[in-house]
């Protein structure tokens, strides 16, 4: 059953009120915080006074939102008005915005509650969660492990019962991988679905902004609540957003569902292809017709998105100066000042990706980098696009092994960004995605199955997830931490 449904009825029935409910989460979200970190700050005093803002309305009789009395962990990248947001970062730390972002102001109209903001990769760059200037997040279902990222931590409180929903931030796959080593639903939506409005810009032409669940109905919910156009955002789409949860089904006759042959085969972890098999099995039982798809243009993903995400980075990160807003170096004069104050503010991997994106933007460099990308990006949409001609949905594995031991993979930067060779594509074409539980590895750690629908069909792709797992046991599997 839904977890958001679940409490909300305890609330309806009056079994539990929104304080009690908020305090148990708290309770459990403290006890655990010392084992996993998901969290760069707890903001028990605003939770408990937005549940008590809850239940003063159910005793008012007041007409309830969506989300009313939902505990939910914010990913610190999403500006949060009093309260800290630092993107992971010191050169951000101690700031505190002035104002909301909208999906934050959307979950607060909708009732839900702000149980605080969780750890992050650095700027949201990274693929473990290790690039955080703050602390290392563990992977619930094994503390040696990585939780994935950059939304590590929103993926952690979810898969752990911190938070029973979360959001976090997709630029390559920063929710989806995440969503597949902690065992749990991650989506991230079509672009433009999602307001961007206060959530600190990686790649302003990739980021979207999605929900982190233990079931696909909780998905569907909390995209309903966020979902929808906003002037604020000059990328924002001025579509209507559906009932996602009215398109929840227990069968799949009908739909084709194409399996994307370049992600299958060689590079595959034995595990995670068997895992595949029995998924694939299991969906044509549900009445699925299963056809096999070529997106040839899917092996360039990844060094394309590897020259347009870093240099939409460099030009976003600019702002960062020591003049506005966060930290700044003292010293003599103005250019030391600039340069000192980037050099201790921002981390390694930042500085990487900067350093790539100046490169790729410089004058000469342009035309044989940047552009190239660009075209290149135009050639796997338009695979995607040939492709839903033909299947309703597209089927990868989430990523091609599971989560890894913490500190593997940080002198190996190139080892660290194939973690995201399966999901960077669906960022380029700006479709949404799905990563949902489809097993286990012989070492009991989770494996992820993806679901990509064409653009602004979350609808499909909800339906055919939601089959999926009702008539599976894995969304019901928790870590023991």
């Amino acid at each position: 059953m839904s977890v958001i449904r679940k409490l909300q009825q305890q609330l309806t029935q009056k079994e539990r009120t929104a304080v009690e409910i908020t305090q148990d989460y708290l309770d459990r979200l403290q006890t655990l915080e010392p084992k996993l970190h998901s969290f760069l700050a707890v903001t028990a005093d605003k939770a408990l006074a937005q549940a008590k803002q809850v239940d003063d309305a159910i005793a008012a009789g007041t007409s309830l939102g969506p989300l009313a009395g939902i505990p939910i962990a914010l990913k610190d990248n999403l500006c949060t008005k009093g309260i800290r947001t630092t993107c992971a970062s010191k050169i951000l730390e101690g700031f505190i915005p002035p104002y909301e972002s909208t999906v934050t102001q959307r979950l607060a109209d909708a009732g839900a509650i702000f149980l605080g903001k969780t750890n992050m990769d650095e700027f949201a760059m990274g693929s473990s969660t290790e690039n955080s200037a703050y602390q290392l997040t563990a992977n619930p279902w094994d503390t040696s492990c990585v939780p994935g990222g950059s939304s590590g931590g929103s993926a952690a409180a979810v898969a752990a019962d911190q938070a029973p929903i979360s959001l976090g931030s997709d630029t390559g796959g920063s929710i989806r991988q995440p969503a597949s080593y902690c065992g749990v639903v991650g989506m991230k939506p079509t672009y433009g679905l999602v307001s961007r409005f206060g959530l600190v810009a990686f790649a302003s032409s990739l980021d979207q902004i999605g929900p982190f669940s233990r079931t696909v109905e909780d998905a569907a919910i909390l995209l309903g609540a966020i979902a929808g156009y906003d002037t604020k955002d000059s990328t924002s789409l001025n579509v209507k957003i559906p009932d996602y949860t009215q398109h929840l089904k227990t069968d799949l006759k009908g739909k084709r569902i194409g399996l994307v042959k370049e992600t299958f085969g060689e590079g595959l972890d034995g595990d995670v292809a068997t895992a595949m098999d029995a998924a694939i099995a299991q969906l044509k039982e549900l009445g699925a017709e299963i056809v096999e798809i070529s997106c040839p243009n899917f092996r360039y993903g990844l060094p394309t998105y590897y020259i347009i995400a870093p240099s939409e980075a460099s030009s976003n990160l600019a702002r960062y100066d020591g003049v506005r807003y966060g930290q700044r170096a003292e010293t003599d004069n103005l250019l030391s000042m600039y340069k000192q104050t980037r050099a201790e503010g921002f981390g390694a991997e930042v500085k990487r990706r900067i350093m790539i994106g100046t490169y790729a933007l410089s004058a000469g460099y342009y035309d044989a980098y940047y552009l190239q990308a660009q075209k290149v990006r135009t050639l796997i949409k338009q695979d995607f696009e040939a492709a839903f001609k033909d299947v309703d949905v597209l089927l990868t594995p989430t990523v091609p092994s599971t989560a890894f031991k913490a500190g593997a993979k940080v002198d190996d930067p190139l080892s660290m960004y194939l973690s995201d060779l399966m999901t960077i594509t669906v960022n380029l074409a700006g479709l949404p995605g799905i990563s949902l539980p489809c097993g286990f590895d012989q070492a009991g750690m989770p494996i992820g199955l993806q679901l990509i629908g064409n653009a602004l069909r979350e609808d499909t792709l909800f339906e055919v997830a939601s089959a999926y797992e009702q008539a599976t046991p894995w969304h019901e599997k928790m870590p023991q931490v």
